[in-house]
């Protein structure tokens, strides 16, 4: 049995570009599906999180509209009530890497206004990405790695192929117009290779220990990639 870290977003809100505080969290999907697939596999799931604060889950992700209708919608509550590791989170700053066989962050806005500049998720990314121990991301979460630089300024993931929510997905979310920034330039000027699917549809980049997914909708073929990895 493998332990399998998750790290989610502390943050209710992201603030946008006018100063806005916009009610967020992490994306129910992508938490609830990657759980279940890991979990039923046998894994262990631990949750942790900035602070050790209970997460807050995005009220938008929870409408039947993004859930395939009110049956999908549903099951994704079904599936946070049983993901009891949510509501007993520890403390990120306190995660020693090593204790676990791989990482796994969800998205959300959420991780665009803290975790994109939490000093312990940039250590814990670039010590898993060093260690070679799969590594996963999906949708927003990416913006995590924008905290994952080091003393020289060097980012750990320049040079990856990788991917996350788009330009495209995100003005078709009607935000690219209200953000302070956009997580895809922020992810290129990094010096990454970021690669772009088809809106909405599942797109999984692997490139050696990092497998990373564009949007909710990607967060299970991601998530079985791990698993295979995992062994």
């Amino acid at each position: 049995m493998a332990k399998i870290l998750f790290v989610v977003t502390g943050a209710d809100h992201w603030t946008l570009a006018d100063g806005t505080a916009h009610p967020t969290g992490f994306w129910a999907e992508e938490a609830v599906t990657p759980y279940q697939i890991f979990t039923g596999a046998g894994h262990e799931v631990v949750v942790a999180t900035p602070g050790g604060v209970v997460p807050t889950v995005d009220r938008a992700s929870l409408a039947p509209d993004v859930n395939g209708g009110q049956e999908g919608a549903d099951k994704v509550v079904a599936g946070l009530e049983a993901f009891e590791e949510l509501r007993r989170p520890v403390a990120l700053e306190d995660v020693d890497p090593e204790a676990y066989d791989a990482v796994f962050y969800p998205g959300g806005h959420g991780p665009m206004e803290d975790l994109s500049a939490d000093p312990a998720s940039g250590r814990l990314l670039t010590e898993t990405l060093a260690s070679g121990r799969p590594l996963g991301v999906v949708c927003h979460a990416p913006a995590a790695l924008l905290a994952a630089t080091g003393p020289d300024g060097v980012n750990a993931f320049a040079g990856y192929r990788l991917t996350g929510f788009t330009n495209t997905e995100e003005a078709q979310a009607g935000f690219a117009d209200k953000a302070k920034w956009l997580l895809q330039d922020r992810l290129v000027a990094l010096g990454t290779d970021f690669q772009e699917g088809e809106p909405w549809a599942p797109f999984v980049i692997t490139d050696r220990n990092l497998v990373t997914g564009q949007n909710p909708a990607s967060a299970a073929p991601l998530a079985e990639e791990l698993l295979r990895r995992i062994g």
